[in-house]
């Protein structure tokens, strides 16, 4: 079975400084992966490097077998949140729309099967009443929602998701992760779902990955999410602890240098 995703000894570097460095990992069809790290420590940039909008220094990502392609539609991208996004002068149908054919050149298509399209996204996240409802009147939980419809209307083989719950309460980090994993289980996909908190989403994940200081470490969660393990990778002591069902991590913010994770 062909990986949907193949990193490939892939190091991303500015000037003296590693970002990360030796990535190696494949993620398999239906595939959960949680990836969490420090701020800096280069996890929005991963995904934008899958999305073919940030070159590597050296190493290789392939998707579905492939080089990966800007603007596929077989990829599926749910942004991190940022208030300015609230202000677009778009309604949430035609917000939708965009991951259907935003990334063509022109006007976008406007047929009965594209509203069949939009539609039906905007209902399989619950979202069929704010079809018309102008996005900057969205709260936060709605604006998720909706971003939601948009990863999946194309029926992707792979969702990235970066941060999707920041913002969000507890109840709706909830929600929306549920709807995330729940979409991806119905139509195949994997997940790369980039997180400051694995608690949430606890339920549905398949693998970690934990980046820090330069490095990684991948595998199940009960791997991964050990004190022994992730003192290594920070070259520090850290604790993990694990208190009715939660995994709290103590002492990782301390090695949090960089506030600049929006670009990284």
């Amino acid at each position: 079975m062909t990986a949907v995703l193949s990193v490939q000894n892939a190091t991303l570097r500015f000037d003296d400084r590693v970002i990360w460095q030796g990535l190696d990992f494949a993620i398999e069809p239906g595939e959960f992966i949680a990836l969490i790290g420090a701020n800096g420590s280069g996890k929005s940039m991963l995904l934008k490097s899958i999305l073919r909008q940030q070159g590597l220094t050296s190493g290789s990502i392939e998707f579905l077998g492939k080089r990966s392609a800007a603007g596929s539609t077989k990829i599926g991208y749910i942004p991190q949140h940022r208030s300015t996004d609230s202000q677009l002068p778009l309604r949430v149908f035609d917000s939708v729309r965009l991951g259907l054919d935003g990334h063509r050149f022109g006007l976008p298509l406007s047929s009965k099967k594209t509203k069949q399209l939009v539609l039906g996204a905007l209902e399989q996240v619950d979202a069929l009443d704010l079809a018309d409802k102008p996005i900057v009147e969205l709260s936060g939980g709605e604006t998720q929602r909706v971003r939601v419809a948009q990863a999946i209307i194309s029926k992707p083989k792979l969702i990235l998701a970066d941060e999707p719950l920041s913002a969000l309460d507890l109840n709706h980090q909830q929600i929306v992760s549920g709807l995330i994993a729940d979409q991806a289980k119905k139509q195949g996909s994997a997940v790369l779902f980039v997180t400051h908190d694995l608690n949430p989403i606890a339920d549905y994940v398949d693998r970690v990955l934990y980046l820090a200081q330069g490095r990684y470490e991948i595998g199940t969660t009960d791997e991964v999410m050990q004190s022994e393990v992730l003192s290594n990778l920070y070259g520090t002591e850290i604790d993990v602890v694990r208190n009715q069902g939660r995994i709290v991590v103590l002492g990782a913010h301390d090695h949090n240098h960089h506030d600049d994770e929006e670009w990284l």
